[in-house]
């Protein structure tokens, strides 16, 4: 198998630890078409909403929920003394609480802090969209060169059965042979039509689920690369980039922040009232200022004591999270490091294999080997060679998984835009 050069320039850059993504991968659809469907899937576009929320939501907290509120009332007033005369009288008021500045100042911060985890939101659904993506190609990848593979091996049986027949007219073999030969024909005819569907069922998933991504006519092959980083370089790097410990720590600020929030609202905000009045029929004139004062209670101590509670649960939900993503780094890197390994020996037999599978049909068409060995030969060689083909594309996967996860695969930065 060629080495293809795109590929070690790419393997070169990620290893050098660029921050810039890099160029189009040879075995990967390219950067503008995976932008294109990213940017197309629902759950991109709901996190984009979301976006769209938070800025509403900070919007509302700067603006508070302190409304200014019109009283109107009316009034007989009937006076004995003075013949039971009657009096119309009404008072009108303005009110309006006032927030004190510090829970502004906690509401601003609030605000903003809702629209950051919006996008980080953002950021992460993009994210974990491109894992599916990667996933999914690489299910139609499998799929697709396992049905090669298939393909192959029909191929080579079938040179196979012309020799077996041709042999059978010299008189050389048996017509046993040849139905032999014709029966593991049919075997990789069926298997490749199995193998055909599980090709097309996965190119449907794949393009169903993630619009505008089309599929090459033939399967591209690049081979993997040895990482040459440790594993504390690749934990770094995916910690750093992580949308999922962001999102902890997003959620972990707000909490702290409400409960800022429920302590400040221990004092309650006085409320600051204009009122106007007429009394007995406009003989009497009214105009005075009203401030109210509430008093703090039991319940505004207790939702302190609830937010406190609850920014404390969240600080263990980061801590969580920080841990789980740093043992998914080791055992990302571990994986890698195992799948590269896997298909090199894999490859290695896969090519013995072949060789051996190709020499004994030559010795079969020259009378030294009888058929059932070769076929068995050819059998044992399409076992090797598929296993060294998903070896190699489980390595390639894990590899571009650690690049996607630490933000060196494709050019999309944080907030979900183009890098």
């Amino acid at each position: 198998m060629k080495r293809f050069a795109v590929f070690a320039a790419m393997a070169a850059w990620a290893l050098a630890g660029h921050a810039q993504p890099g160029p189009d991968y040879p075995d990967l659809p390219p950067q503008a078409m995976v932008k294109a469907a990213l940017f197309n899937h629902p759950d991109v576009q709901a996190a984009q909403s979301g976006v769209r929320a938070g800025d509403a939501v900070r919007r509302r907290l700067q603006a508070g929920v302190y409304e200014t509120s019109l009283r109107v009332g009316g009034q007989q007033r009937s006076v004995k003394e003075d013949d039971n005369r009657r009096f119309g009288e009404w008072d009108v008021a303005l009110e309006r609480p006032l927030r004190l500045p510090a829970k502004a100042a906690i509401d601003q911060r609030l605000g903003d802090a809702e629209v950051g985890r919006m996008h980080t939101l953002l950021g992460d659904a993009l994210h974990e969209t491109e894992r599916a993506l990667l996933k999914s190609w690489f299910a139609w990848s499998r799929d697709s060169a396992a049905a090669r593979q298939w393909r192959e091996q029909a191929g080579l049986l079938r040179e196979q059965l012309a020799i077996v027949e041709k042999r059978v007219r010299a008189g050389d073999a048996p017509r046993l042979e040849a139905g032999l030969a014709e029966a593991a024909l049919a075997g990789a005819e069926s298997g490749r039509y199995q193998a055909d569907l599980k090709a097309q069922l996965a190119a449907n998933e794949l393009t169903q689920r993630f619009v505008g991504i089309a599929l090459p006519a033939q399967l591209p092959v690049a081979q993997p690369q040895r990482l040459e980083e440790g594993v504390q370089f690749w934990r770094e790097a995916i910690l750093k980039n992580s949308h999922e410990l962001a999102v902890a720590r997003h959620e972990a600020q707000l909490a702290k922040m409400h409960g800022e929030r429920a302590n400040a609202e221990t004092t309650p905000d006085p409320a600051l009232g204009l009122r106007a009045a007429s009394e007995r029929g406009g003989a009497e004139k009214i105009v005075g200022l009203s401030l109210i004062i509430p008093f703090s209670g039991p319940a505004r101590a207790a939702r302190s004591e609830e937010m406190q509670a609850l920014a404390s649960a969240a600080d263990r939900r980061e801590a969580a999270a920080l841990r789980k993503i740093a043992l998914e780094a080791d055992n990302a890197y571990a994986g890698a490091q195992a799948a590269y390994q896997g298909w090199q020996s894999a490859q290695t037999a896969a090519e013995k294999m072949r060789a051996n599978a190709d020499l004994m049909a030559r010795a079969y068409a020259l009378g030294e080997m009888p058929l059932a060995e070769v076929l068995s030969a050819r059998r044992l060689a399409l076992e090797s060679a598929l296993t060294a083909t998903l070896a190699r594309l489980d390595a390639a996967e894990s590899c571009y998984r650690l690049l996607l996860d630490s933000h060196r695969l494709w050019a999309l930065d944080d907030d979900g835009h183009e890098d």
